[in-house]
């Protein structure tokens, strides 16, 4: 009998950060039936965890929204790794996972007595295009947000480190509070720009502790609001470092960014953006998870 757990991501307190489902021992289900399993909990993203299917990894980690299959998935990798250190009693030490798409990531699990932290590199960050004043404009519309409350700073620009997102900073907190979007405009700017997920933050978080505040929107792939995004934080790490945006000894970045507020699902995300020898910028993020529920999946 497979076991299913419920997990929030990037929290300590059930029933807020990001909920996924995670589906050990998964290998055998058909895609058919993973995607059902992630229709039917109606997480943002499920991840099936699935055997090695050659060398170089660990594990094989398969991700879905209710939707589709998307390429990694930040919060469902924490949750993926806190429910197997859970269930199979894992030590602290590193691992690397293999997405369904191929693509290689090294996760860590840290211990310090029964608190479990995961940890996450994610792919070289990735510049994409800039968003014009038109493209922008639409944006802005469909987030329901005016251009005044655009921030005077970086480029609303497409980033990835694994799954891409715009990126977007707004002046400060209520702004990015009352957004109110349009998800079928969203939709189909996301058909125009190649992007699903749309990454709203803003640096104006009235909290010293935290340098980030924000929200993310995805309904192109079933989400219409994602409560903590892991592969947000990662591009928002890098575009930050990128663009000078903040200060970075070294060129290197570690701050600490909440989003989920806006749903009553705060969490928080630690991410760390350096500035490799080559000139790529590397991201990790690292966070804490609960499990909500334990059950035996009959498939």
């Amino acid at each position: 009998m497979r076991v299913l757990y419920q997990v929030d991501a990037f929290t300590s307190l059930p029933f807020s950060g990001n909920p996924a489902g995670v589906v050990l021992a998964a290998d055998g289900l058909t895609d058919g039936q993973m995607l059902a399993v992630a229709r039917e909990l109606n997480n943002s993203e499920t991840a099936f965890v699935l055997a090695p299917d050659g060398p170089g990894h660990d594990v094989r980690i398969r991700f879905f929204t209710p939707t589709t299959e998307v390429p990694t998935c930040g919060h469902a990798t924490v949750a993926a790794h806190f429910a197997r250190a859970v269930e199979y009693g894992l030590p602290a030490g590193s691992l690397v996972q293999k997405s369904g798409t191929g693509l290689r990531q090294r996760v860590r699990i840290h211990r310090d007595g029964d608190r479990l932290r995961i940890g996450m590199h994610q792919g070289a960050a990735v510049f994409g295009p800039e968003l014009d004043g038109s493209a922008t404009g639409r944006l802005l519309h469909a987030l329901g947000a005016a251009p005044r409350d655009l921030a005077d700073s970086g480029p609303v620009q497409i980033v990835s480190t694994g799954h891409a997102k715009v990126l977007v900073e707004l002046r400060d907190r209520a702004a990015v509070d009352r957004l109110r979007p349009d998800p079928a405009a969203l939709t189909a700017l996301s058909r125009d720009i190649d992007t699903n997920g749309f990454f709203v933050f803003t640096r104006a978080t009235g909290e010293e502790h935290l340098l980030t505040w924000s929200r993310m929107f995805a309904p192109a792939i079933g989400i219409l609001e994602d409560p903590v995004t892991g592969n947000g934080h990662g591009p928002l790490g890098a575009y930050l470092l990128r663009h000078g945006l903040v200060s970075a000894p070294a060129g290197r970045l570690t701050f600490t960014g909440r989003q989920g507020a806006a749903m009553g699902r705060p969490g928080d995300v630690q991410v760390h953006a350096e500035t490799g020898a080559d000139g790529d910028i590397l991201v990790s993020i690292t966070g804490t998870a609960v499990t909500a529920f334990r059950a035996e999946l009959p498939l």
